[in-house]
């Protein structure tokens, strides 16, 4: 289910292992996954690739968040509520 691996994903990020979960997103095609994956490569520092997969997730914009873990944990919430 992709809703538990975003969560999973998401889990891997907040505690610093952002090539696993780029490893989980990068196979999924649904909104959520495409922001998480946007997160990944913001915390990677690679804006051009953040932005382009924030386009594709049609939820949020590269600039609407400064800290990556705090987005991350909105993103968790919302997939968890």
């Amino acid at each position: 289910m992709s809703k538990d691996a975003c969560i999973r994903a998401i889990d891997l990020l907040l505690n610093d292992e952002w090539d696993a979960a780029h490893h989980i997103v990068q196979d999924l095609s649904d909104s959520h996954a495409q922001w998480i994956h946007a997160v990944v490569h913001k915390i990677e520092g690679d804006a051009g690739n953040s932005r382009y997969w924030y386009n594709r997730s049609g939820l949020e914009v590269f600039e609407s968040f400064n800290d990556p873990k705090e987005e991350l944990q909105l993103i968790r919430n919302k997939l968890t509520d």
